[in-house]
Order: C-alpha cells, then sequence, then structure tokens
C-alpha cells in the first residue's frame, strides 16, 4: 500500500516529538518505582523490626557468652603464667637469701683474725652428718690445706668445735654440742675453769664448777688453755641458765653453720691418734657426764 506524500511528511513530523514524549514518560515513571520500592522498604523495615530484635537476642546472647567464655580463659591462661613467675621469683628469693647468708658469714670470716695463729683456711660446710649420738660436720679442705686433727674450728662469732677426722680434700669436725665434746673452760672475770661438755642438745653443760664460784646467767664462757687443746680466751658462749644444770649457749649457731674457719695455733692438742667418736663412746661419756655432780 501507497502512502501519499502528505501522510508520509505528517508521520515524520510528529515522530520526533512523540520519542521525547515516552523518553519524558519513562523516566518519570522509572522515578516513580525507586520512589515507591524505597517506601515499600521502609514499611516493610517499620514491620520486621521487632522480629529482626526478638529474633536477634540469641544470636546477641551467644555471642556474649563466647566473649566471656573467651575472656575466662585468657584470664585463667595469665593466672598460670602468672603462678609460674611468681614460683621463679620464689626460687630467685630463696637463692639470693642463700648467696646473703653465705655473704654474711664470709664477710664474718674475713673480718675474723684468730690472733696468735699460725695460719688459718676457711671452709665450706658440705654435709652435716649429726645423728643421735654424734653432732658434727664435713668441710671441704683437709690436709692439702694445712688441716690437721685437733685444730680448732671457728666462725666470726666464735667457737665452733675441733677437727676429729683429716683426708686430702675434706675435714669432719666435732661439734661443742656433741656427747663426745669435751672442752676445758673457764669463766671470764672470775677465771675460774669448768668443762663444758656437749650431751646433743643445742645448749651444752658446764660441769666440774668449784662449789663456790659464783655462776650467774650471762656470764661469758671462754676457752683455759688447759691441757693445750687450744690457746686461751677463744670465746665460746655465756651461761643460759644456771637452775640445777648450768647450760652455755654458743655464740656460733652451730644449727646454721655454712662456712668456718680451721685454725692452727701450733698446738698438738690432746685428742689421741686413732680416736674417732662412736655411739658406744657416746653412751659413755654421757653416762659419766650424768653421774659427775
Amino acid at each position: 500500500m501507497r502512502v501519499s506524500a502528505p501522510v508520509r511528511a505528517t508521520v515524520q513530523r510528529l515522530t520526533l516529538p512523540f520519542l521525547i514524549f515516552m523518553s519524558a514518560l519513562l523516566a518519570v515513571l522509572g522515578k516513580a518505582d525507586v520512589l515507591l520500592f524505597d517506601r515499600v522498604r521502609v514499611v516493610l523495615a517499620d514491620v520486621l523490626a521487632p522480629v529482626l530484635q526478638v529474633a536477634g537476642e540469641p544470636i546477641a546472647s551467644v555471642s556474649r557468652a563466647v566473649g566471656t567464655v573467651e575472656n575466662v580463659i585468657t584470664v585463667y591462661h595469665q593466672n598460670q603464667e602468672l603462678k609460674l613467675e611468681n614460683q621463679r621469683l620464689l626460687q630467685w628469693q630463696e637463692v639470693a637469701r642463700r648467696l646473703q647468708s653465705e655473704n654474711e658469714e664470709l664477710r664474718n670470716l674475713v673480718k675474723f683474725a684468730p690472733q696468735g695463729a699460725v695460719s688459718s683456711v676457711a671452709a665450706q660446710v658440705i654435709a652435716d652428718s649429726g645423728g643421735a649420738f654424734l653432732h658434727n660436720i664435713l668441710v671441704n679442705v683437709g690436709s692439702r690445706e694445712g688441716v690437721a686433727r685437733g685444730q680448732p674450728a671457728m666462725t666470726g662469732d666464735g667457737l665452733v668445735g675441733r677437727v676429729i677426722e683429716v683426708g686430702g680434700r675434706t675435714a669432719r669436725i666435732l661439734l661443742l654440742t656433741d656427747i663426745n665434746s669435751h672442752i676445758p673452760v673457764a669463766i671470764e672475770g672470775t677465771h675460774d675453769h669448768a668443762m663444758l661438755n656437749g650431751d646433743n642438745s643445742d645448749e651444752p653443760r658446764l660441769v666440774y664448777v668449784q662449789p663456790k664460784t659464783p655462776v650467774k646467767s650471762g656470764d661469758r664462757i671462754v676457752t683455759s688453755g688447759s691441757g693445750g687443746m687450744f690457746p686461751p680466751d677463744l670465746p665460746v658462749g655465756v651461761v643460759a641458765s644456771v637452775g640445777g644444770v648450768i647450760r652455755v649457749e654458743t655464740y656460733a649457731d652451730l644449727a646454721r653453720l655454712e662456712m668456718v674457719r680451721i685454725v692452727n695455733y701450733g698446738l698438738d692438742g690432746i685428742l689421741p691418734d686413732g680416736w674417732v667418736p662412736t655411739p658406744q663412746a657416746g653412751r659413755r661419756s654421757h653416762a659419766r657426764a650424768a653421774s659427775s655432780p
């Protein structure tokens, strides 16, 4: 079918305005759709908000519970680490205290200069072999350092005992508290002589005191020098009690010995060769001491 020229011209004139109109209409409809979608979304959000809130509570609770458990686990691990650190600090504190004690002992020994000594040697206590009838210690010096039987062992505070056994590298010291220990002593000030006998207690006994000798608590006890065992005036202790049995508190803390000084005064002493303390000897000595006045 053939279209006439006037109709064709009219269609051509109307085509451009129609396209412009349709474009504008589509743009308006598109904007209207966006606004409508936004309004629908807002309405749905308002409607579903309570539902979402109720549904979200368990999830939030679980999240809080998980966070709490994680915090508890973290605190537990931190607590375990702190306990281990505390144990390490306590160990170091014990080491520091021991070193401090040894340092004090060494300072006391350095300050201690025995008068009239030929020689002396510092020794460390490496074993305490005390028992029911023996109170003695083992030190880490021996004949190689000039140690000999009968030599006195001392600290900066006073007399500890005497050497009874000597090896090449070690020596054994009989303490004043041992039941086999018998030391000639004197009461400082009056110069009255007596014997200091150990009986395996912390405080040895003062025996063979003359009846007319006044003895009171606080009297200083020193070596008398009798028998050539020790030189005179070595500090021993003080009288602790005088009721019935006279007890002497030694200057040296014999229960906590760590360092001692073994002194050579050039004396032969009265300790016989081959003599060693034994339980049987201790029992006999104890029986004699018990029967003594």
